[in-house]
């Protein structure tokens, strides 16, 4: 039994032997293999943010294209909209002292200043309420 014994604890020290080589050699060459992989990983997530962040300014490029487009359709519109206005109150002279005379009995709390010989404005001190005695 002894030469089992010791044929056993020789191929046992063999193999330790073995894979201790083995890791020494190995290890190295697996940590550069694992650090190019991390690097490789980090390398295509970098790729991948500036490719969704230039497509995030391309959609809004295109959106800021569009809202000016819309801006210039709605100040087209606006403009169109005051020709025809003033075109239909040039010349009628009647229907705006009659809008004038509307706007005075709309507004409840507004301030009138009536001209004088001089051009200079009737002024009330003590409209409000405030007396300056």
């Amino acid at each position: 039994m002894s030469k089992v014994s010791f044929k056993v604890i020789v191929f046992i020290v063999i193999a330790s032997v073995l894979v201790i080589l083995a890791l020494m050699f190995g290890m190295p060459m697996y940590n550069v293999w694992q650090q190019e992989m991390t690097g490789k990983a980090e390398f295509s997530r970098a790729e991948q943010n500036r490719k969704i962040k230039v497509e995030e300014a391309r959609a809004e490029k295109e959106s800021a294209t569009f809202r000016a487009e819309a801006e210039i359709i709605r100040a087209e519109g606006v403009a169109k909209a005051n020709e025809i206005i003033g075109g239909s109150l040039k010349d009628n002279k009647d229907y705006l002292t009659y809008l004038w005379i509307q706007a005075l009995y709309d507004e409840s709390n507004s301030v009138i200043y009536v001209p004088t010989e001089a051009n200079l404005p009737i002024l009330e001190a003590t409209r409000f309420g405030t007396n300056n005695k």
